[in-house]
């Protein structure tokens, strides 16, 4: 019964060793000293820093599209401009991975930070806050959104308040837009 009970035990311990880690996302040198994302960015070097290829495609305009999955299971993914440079970027994780991603621009923390932690550490910052309906990609999430400087940051929350989209853009993006 003891030898029954110790492995139980040492079973349960592996896995919560495994289910909590924390994994980095990688970013390193496309980061600015303040945690920001550099732009304009080429997809070369963020193949380079992230260690993994890009995954081109087109969408149904024939707009141009590059994404990363990194070994953190964050994907990173971004629209190309004509001249191949990218200047705007989507860091999501997949909604049944349940790996908190580090190292993301503003110290932010995939499937950790919470829509409180955001509202104190952009508190600066006129913060929009829209609960997302039923339709979304989160459905009885939340969704916070700002401007700062040339660039409107957007963060999507699931139905447990747990970061799983940050979006940088040159434009606002409509919550219907998937």
């Amino acid at each position: 019964m003891k030898t029954i009970a110790y492995k139980l035990t040492l079973f349960f311990q592996l896995l919560s060793l495994f289910s909590f880690a924390q994994q980095n996302a990688g970013l390193k040198t496309l980061l600015n000293k303040n945690k920001e994302f550099i732009f304009p960015q080429t997809p070369e070097k963020i193949s380079a820093v992230l260690g993994v290829k890009a995954v081109f495609y087109e969408d149904a305009n024939d707009d141009a599209y590059a994404k990363w999955l990194t070994k953190s299971g964050l994907e990173l993914y971004c629209n190309l401009r004509e001249d191949k440079t990218i200047t705007e970027m989507f860091f999501i994780v997949a909604d049944d991975q349940p790996i908190e991603v580090a190292g993301l621009p503003f110290n932010l923390v995939m499937n950790k930070t919470s829509p409180q932690e955001s509202m104190l550490k952009f508190s600066k910052y006129k913060i929009r806050k829209e609960k997302l309906g039923e339709g979304s990609l989160y459905p009885r999430g939340l969704k916070l959104y700002f401007k700062k400087s040339d660039r409107f940051i957007t963060l999507l929350f699931d139905s447990k308040n747990l970061l799983k989209c940050l979006s940088i853009t040159k434009e606002l993006i409509d919550s219907s837009v998937n």
